[in-house]
């Protein structure tokens, strides 16, 4: 980790996540407003705008886009990116991926531990903020966590540490 990193703060991106943001943010500019502002001009030919409900629509829907283009931009602009020799795998860190033991089921789930921005709790990747990934944050291979979740108390072991793909 670089010094002065907090891996538990908020913005914290992986390689990865900062490409997806950054492809997001460019279809909402080039695609999305252009797209929007086609509807606001096609509802505009409809007549009265005070009593228009598509030109509304289109508005509120433009104003929804633009508060998330400005919400990826701040993102993008201050995340702590993080580079691959920044992470280790000697203990969990966001980067890294974690194969767990349900200790109570013995069941074993693998799960990529990234920043807030690319939690995608589906596809095993889970948040350095969530209940889990912050339980999971500095454990080593070995250790046994009790974490509490909303069904109550999970109790996991970590089986290893590794690298993101």
């Amino acid at each position: 980790m670089p010094e002065g990193m907090n891996e538990k703060g908020k913005g914290v991106l992986t390689q990865e996540g900062l490409k997806r943001l950054q492809a997001q943010l460019e279809y909402f500019v080039s695609v999305r407003r252009n797209e929007i502002a086609d509807q606001i001009a096609v509802a505009r030919g409809f007549g009265d705008l005070s009593e228009n409900a598509e030109y509304d629509e289109a508005k509120k829907e433009q104003a929804k886009l633009e508060e998330e283009i400005n919400r990826l931009e701040n993102t993008i602009r201050n995340a702590v990116v993080l580079s691959d020799e920044d992470i280790t795998t000697d203990r969990v860190n966001v980067g890294t991926v974690v194969q767990v033991q349900n200790c109570d089921s013995g069941d074993v789930v693998e799960y990529a531990i990234v920043g807030a921005q690319e939690a995608a709790p589906y596809e095993n990747r889970i948040s350095n903020e969530s209940p889990v990934g912050a339980a999971l944050i500095g454990a080593e291979t070995g250790q046994v966590l009790q974490v509490a979740v909303p069904a109550g108390i999970l109790t996991i072991k970590v089986l290893s540490i590794g690298k993101q793909a």
